[in-house]
């Protein structure tokens, strides 16, 4: 699934996002909009990681998803 599918998908998909990173709120996906950025430093800020090891998270989430 490529990143235009996620964020056409976002809705069904953002509780799985959720699983992976409890941290995050309901407010904080609707704001992601599936925007890996978004995600990618919502990420880095909330867990204080690095935005590569953010990145690399979101890379093997995706793939997963």
């Amino acid at each position: 699934m490529n990143w235009e599918q996620v964020k056409g998908n976002w809705n069904q998909i953002k509780g799985k996002a959720r699983e992976e990173w409890g941290e995050l709120t309901d407010d904080d996906l609707a704001e992601v909009r599936g925007e890996r950025e978004q995600l990618v430093g919502l990420i880095q800020k909330k867990y204080g990681i690095a935005k590569e090891e953010a990145e690399r998270q979101v890379d093997q989430w995706h793939a997963a998803v």
